[in-house]
């Protein structure tokens, strides 16, 4: 059985999670948002954000096949930890966290494109984490056509943004469906716009639960 999903209300920080296909910019907005806010602010990824998920990355990324199923285990492995190590103690000292991808792209990316099933991707990333979920999660929706022709500029595309166009259709499909079904957590921004207008979207509409813990607003 799923832990129970942790309230908001529960945390004293503030946990935002950047989705999206490859190439739609999360990395850039990130640091934009992070740039702008007052007091800790922890920027972190998955995989990645830990030593383990540093290797665990390599594999996934950059290593040879992986099967469905064990691709799926490795990225909740690495959520766990991540969670464990990372993300909760910052939440609990009162920072504001912003991820690189979280359990949404397991749904998406697992879930939906590899066909595992969304609600079970879903229910083993709950467990990995003891239900923890963000308080907000931008979608960072564009075309992967687009997408694909930005990631193609930076040069050797690793083994997920080799895939062919049919599964990054299946992704987008199933990151927006994801939304629909959570209108009260999700915020999808237009991505296919430039980087400021697309800062300045999200800089707009977080600022209402940035402003209830006391984080708005410092930067640029």
């Amino acid at each position: 059985m799923t832990a129970p999903e942790t309230a908001p209300a529960s945390r004293a920080g503030l946990f935002i999670s950047f989705e999206g296909g490859d190439g739609v910019g999360k990395t850039t907005q990130i640091a934009r948002l992070a740039s702008s806010l007052s007091g800790e602010v922890v920027v972190t990824r998955e995989p990645g954000g830990t030593e383990l998920g540093a290797e665990i990355r390599r594999l996934l990324l950059h290593g040879g096949h992986v099967s469905p199923r064990a691709e799926a285990l490795l990225y909740a492995a690495d959520r766990a930890h991540h969670i464990d190590t990372t993300v909760r103690p910052a939440l609990e000292r009162g920072a504001v966290v912003l991820t690189d991808r979280y359990l949404d792209s397991s749904v998406a990316y697992q879930g939906a494109a590899r066909s595992l099933g969304a609600a079970e991707v879903r229910e083993l990333s709950l467990w990995a984490t003891q239900g923890l979920v963000p308080d907000l999660t931008i979608l960072l929706d564009a075309d992967p056509a687009l997408a694909r022709l930005r990631t193609a500029d930076r040069g050797r595309a690793d083994r997920l943004e080799r895939e062919p166009d049919a599964f990054h259709t299946a992704l987008r499909e199933q990151f927006l469906a994801l939304a629909a079904a959570e209108p009260q957590r999700f915020i999808v921004v237009d991505a296919e716009r430039g980087i400021d207008e697309v800062a300045q979207e999200i800089a707009q509409r977080t600022a209402p639960a940035l402003e209830r813990v006391g984080r708005a607003g410092g930067g640029a």
